[in-house]
């Protein structure tokens, strides 16, 4: 893929056309996307040009292209965290990528075996990259080190690293990609070019995924009304409707248990969430729900056009919005943001989730 390939996102595409046409390269580029709007699909597409091979680029096998990534131990890899490097990773994270460069983080980890696992980019990753970076080229030309998602990287490694990002040798750069721009050190990202993917529109979404993905157009459509401007979530919405509707049913019952002001029987839904089997299921349903939550504050705004339902989740949507106060919506996103910080933090599941099934409870 060229970056004229690149679908939305036109703003970025032509900054980065125009380092490599005029010779003026940062030494280090952080691009801050949403989970999976196509920030490593515009790097490939970025390094294929800079590099002048496309096929090796794209096929995650270019000599002097290395790739970062935060990582664990888990079924596929089972290595002690002192040891463990992305290297290790590399043969799951080239198969992943040449098919679906937009993959989210939790179908990285799946494809890690590490589901559910606290993942990091340790010192010894930062030592392997200073080993790498300062070798000559195979090809000649330039290098490159992708670092997908830096705000895993531990202080250690970022210190270790902070030398060679602020002055790597002649002609290697950096290229970052974050989710989460606040939480990157700021040691790191203060020396970065920052450049924001923003989502794309429904239309673009389905354009990728009928040219891209071969979706059929009805199929398209469909997923990129929920995709809230992620080819990433399109495909996933895509390959696990099973997935959705279960999400969809859980709050369903959880709205229809508070409306009808049964606080025991929405209490049960927290040992619902607590059983999802892991951190990464339990996040994906709060996203899930804070989406929920926005398209309902859309319908009652009269902004039905633009909230992006489906067939499936409407009724259940306008429902709930026909019921609940104007401002629950509003009210209820930021608790549903901490039970993600506390799940990320290892709080006992069922303790975050009885606690956030009481705040929406309240504020209903």
């Amino acid at each position: 893929m060229t970056l004229k390939e690149i679908i939305g996102n036109k703003e970025v595409v032509s900054a980065l056309e125009g380092m490599i046409r005029d010779g003026r390269v940062p030494h280090a580029i952080m691009l801050y996307e949403n989970d999976g709007c196509g920030a490593m699909a515009v790097t490939l597409a970025f390094l294929s040009e800079l590099f002048g091979s496309e096929r090796k680029v794209s096929g995650i096998m270019h000599p002097d292209v290395h790739y970062v990534y935060p990582v664990a131990s888990g079924t596929k890899v089972n290595e002690k965290v002192d040891k463990l490097r992305a290297e290790l990773f590399l043969g799951y994270w080239r198969d992943l990528m040449k098919e679906n460069p937009y993959a989210l983080e939790s179908e990285v980890n799946d494809a890690f075996g590490i589901a559910g696992k606290q993942t990091v980019i340790n010192n010894a990753e930062a030592k392997e990259i200073l080993e790498t970076i300062y070798l000559t080229p195979v090809e000649g030309g330039w290098k490159a080190v992708v670092v997908y998602l830096p705000e895993k990287m531990n202080v250690s490694a970022a210190n270790r690293l902070l030398k060679a990002v602020e002055e790597p040798p002649s002609k290697t750069v950096f290229l970052m990609i974050t989710h989460a721009p606040e939480k990157v050190l700021q040691t790191i990202s203060s020396r970065c070019q920052a450049m924001r993917l923003n989502p794309v529109s429904k239309e673009e979404v389905a354009l990728a995924l009928e040219s891209r993905f071969g979706k059929s157009s009805a199929d398209a459509a469909a997923a990129a009304q929920s995709a809230g401007g992620s080819v990433g979530e399109a495909l996933r919405y895509l390959s696990g409707k099973e997935d959705s509707e279960e999400r969809m049913g859980i709050f369903a019952g959880l709205m229809e248990a508070i409306d009808s002001k049964d606080l025991i029987s929405a209490l049960s839904f927290a040992d619902t969430l607590a059983g999802l089997g892991s951190r990464e299921k339990q996040k994906a349903f709060c996203k899930f729900a804070a989406e929920c939550l926005r398209k309902i504050f859309l319908v009652q705004q009269d902004l039905t056009l633009i909230a992006g339902m489906t067939p499936e989740e409407e009724a259940v949507l306008r429902e709930v919005a026909s019921k609940c106060k104007k401002s629950f919506a509003r009210l209820a996103i930021p608790h549903i943001d901490r039970a993600v910080l506390l799940i990320d933090r290892n709080v006992a599941q069922r303790i975050i989730f009885s606690d956030l099934v009481g705040k929406l409870y309240s504020i209903y």
